[in-house]
């Protein structure tokens, strides 16, 4: 589905529900949500990226359709570029990347996304290093993930490994994606009325 007529339609949801809707939904949660993935890493090849592949799992699982994978190496313009051209493209609703968010030189995911997110989600990576400190105590303070809205689009960079890419997943993303797509788009169908 075209990323056009989804926000026609998210708007025609608003337009036709109160701003608070009943049971756990709202009038601005999308069903409909493609996604694309995004591994970070100089080392891995798109046949060896099980965190690409968890993400895929998780989210498909949840309904959330693949628009577009990509394997890219730790490079700053190459980051932003990749994660900018997604959230021009009609098919792509959200964003996830895997990779580049520790404190090593080469992890430059964080400075790349961050450069271009409009409005920022710090909830985001804080609900995200609470539920990581179980497993890996206060190495925790290292973990970087972020997630903010870019262009009307929400992008959320998780760490490279497998459990820290299905934890934040599972446990927030899959979550909350319908409902942060239809704020983020609401909110540029407001600024073009």
């Amino acid at each position: 589905m075209a990323k056009e007529t989804r926000q026609d339609e998210r708007k025609d949801e608003h337009d036709h529900h109160d701003h608070h809707g009943g049971h756990g939904h709202h009038a601005h949660d999308i069903e409909e949500l493609s996604a694309g993935v995004v591994t970070v890493s100089s080392s891995r090849t798109t046949g060896e990226d099980p965190s690409g592949d968890a993400i895929i799992g998780i989210l498909e699982e949840a309904g959330i359709e693949l628009a577009h994978r990509e394997l890219i190496p730790d490079d700053f313009d190459r980051v932003q570029q990749t994660v900018n051209n997604l959230t021009h493209r009609d098919d792509v609703d959200l964003i996830v990347t895997t990779g580049g968010t520790g404190v090593t030189p080469d992890d430059v995911t964080v400075e790349a996304v961050e450069a271009l997110i409009g409005k920022t989600l710090p909830g985001f990576g804080e609900l995200f290093r609470t539920l990581s400190h179980e497993e890996v105590g206060t190495r925790i303070v290292a973990t970087r993930a972020v997630a903010g809205i870019v262009d009307g689009v929400p992008v959320f960079c998780l760490p490279g490994s497998e459990n820290a890419v299905r934890l934040g997943t599972e446990e927030i993303i899959v979550e909350e994606a319908s409902h942060l797509v239809g704020l983020a788009a609401r909110d540029i169908d407001m600024k073009d009325d």
